[in-house]
């Protein structure tokens, strides 16, 4: 095999490869071999087809597996040797192809940019440890409390009041007559909550244990027998417990309710929640902050078919006139996403960074805790889409590379009050809303000159026909968010023909 590397413009390469027929012709021999013994034909016995009856037979499907297997090969060993990265899958050319010919064919690959990952040394970030106030973790602590349902049974004749707990068993009918479901035993309702039926808790109000009150509400829209919604339901209740509201004494009683070990334990606990609630919107203001400067650093040549490729996961749910309107500032959001790519994959190779399975399952147990009862929906949507599971995998490649990064930055680590935090919180809030409304008033403004020179053009057509009415239509479009994520490009495994 003879192969000659022609540079093109840019980071484009032809790869011309030659193949001798005598090379050629040993691989079609080995496949002839291969299917002479599955091979039956009426007159021979297994295995002993002559071979030209087998090329007679199967010889185009043969040549055609054959070629196949040594494109995909020699394409991956050549790439492999030139060390050459491609940057998409390579495309293949062939010239001189055929059974008793030479196999010449061309490799036309977009390499991958020398990307050079010392300029992380310089980046700079400050990285914030929220100090959370004793004082902030009592307040959290007697929240708690207050929202806690503690009750006590009220004395011998207690009569119930708002806010009182009353524990009955009922029956229903409408218009006289049963229907499913119309028995509840020891049904709980806070009074004033209005939980149940509307109106029907406040009717409950005045009773005391040991009663038998009657209550009759309209059965709401979303009752489960559609035939009785809008009737009216008499519910006759026996009262069998009427408690009211108790103070809950924060102590370590209350703080093993908790499922902490003690009043102390439970402080520690809810203090390590505080600041894990500030930490993480934190950590992504650290992480931003990292990603503009790589965003900034300068890469002189970059694979035109990548910038194609995310132009056009850019464009996605936009209309194709205002894709070309905006062709632009799609190319330098493509272009800094491809670099930020380059430079975080290229950093993630380097220290070999690696996404184990142990993770991606981590990271789905995750949210399976966020969606509780949904955990079967979550597992077969990653089963059915492969892609969703590496854009996950992605995610955690990236978060584990930035996490590298701050390693060798120079990071500022900060010890801030819970006020301070906010205060960073909502500055950064602010400055995305003002960063998204100029890219709303940037598009409008495009819109606008847009429809201003169409009108002038109209005009002049207006001018010597006298016949045209001009409709300019105005449109806004909504600025997109874009995230940044590290991209594995893989050696090709697959080739194309042209």
């Amino acid at each position: 095999m003879k192969v000659t590397v022609e540079n093109k413009k840019g980071l484009e390469k032809d790869l011309k490869v030659f193949i001798d027929k005598e090379t050629i012709s040993s691989y079609l021999d080995e496949k002839y071999e291969e299917i002479r013994k599955d091979v039956v034909i009426k007159g021979f016995r297994p295995g002993k087809v002559p071979t030209e009856i087998l090329k007679r037979q199967f010889g185009k499907a043969v040549y055609g597996e054959v070629i196949d297997k040594v494109l995909k090969e020699t394409t991956s060993k050549i790439l492999e040797e030139k060390k050459i990265k491609p940057a998409g899958q390579p495309k293949i050319d062939l010239k001189t192809f055929g059974e008793g010919k030479d196999l010449e064919y061309i490799i036309s690959v977009t390499e991958l940019p020398d990307v050079k990952i010392g300029i992380l040394d310089s980046i700079k970030a400050d990285e914030y440890v929220v100090k959370i106030d004793p004082k902030e973790t009592d307040k959290r602590i007697q929240e708690i409390a207050k929202n806690q349902n503690n009750f006590k049974d009220g004395e011998e004749g207690y009569i119930s009041k708002r806010s009182d707990l009353v524990i009955f068993d009922y029956k229903a009918t409408v218009e006289g007559k049963d229907f499913e479901g119309n028995e509840g035993k020891n049904t709980q309702l806070v009074l004033g909550k209005d939980l149940f039926i509307k109106g029907f808790d406040k009717q409950l109000e005045g009773v005391k244990k040991g009663d038998v009150k009657k209550v009759e509400v309209n059965l709401p829209e979303n009752f489960p027998q559609k035939e009785l919604v809008n009737k009216k339901g008499i519910f006759e209740c026996k009262i069998n417990s009427v408690k009211k509201p108790e103070e809950v004494i924060i102590n370590d009683d209350f703080a093993k309710n908790m499922g902490a070990k003690d009043l102390n334990n439970l402080k520690e606990l809810i203090s390590k929640q505080i600041n894990e609630e500030y930490k993480n919107s934190l950590a992504i203001i650290t992480k931003k902050k990292i990603i503009e400067q790589i965003e900034k650093q300068k890469m002189d040549d970059l694979p035109g078919n990548l910038i194609e490729q995310e132009i056009k996961i850019l464009s996605q749910g936009i209309k194709e006139d205002e894709i070309k309107k905006n062709k632009k500032s799609l190319e330098e959001q493509a272009k800094k996403r491809i670099k930020t790519g380059l430079i975080l994959n290229a950093f993630g190779e380097k220290n070999n960074i690696k996404v184990s399975q142990e993770e991606l399952n981590v990271e789905i147990q995750k949210q399976f805790r966020m969606m509780p009862g949904q955990e079967k929906i979550i597992k077969e949507y990653y089963e059915k889409n492969p892609s969703a599971l590496e854009s996950l995998r992605g995610q955690i490649y990236e978060e584990k590379i930035l996490e590298e990064i701050k390693k060798v930055a120079k990071v500022n680590r900060k010890e801030i009050s819970k006020d301070e935090a906010e205060k960073i919180l909502k500055e950064e809030n602010e400055k995305n809303l003002k960063e998204q409304e100029k890219l709303i008033k940037h598009d409008h403004n495009h819109d606008h000159d847009h429809n201003h020179d169409h009108d002038h053009k109209h005009e002049k057509i207006e001018k010597k026909e006298k016949t045209k009415k001009l409709t300019t239509q105005k449109k806004t479009k909504k600025a997109k968010k874009t995230k940044t994520t590290a991209k594995k490009t893989a050696k090709a495994k697959k080739v194309s023909k042209k």
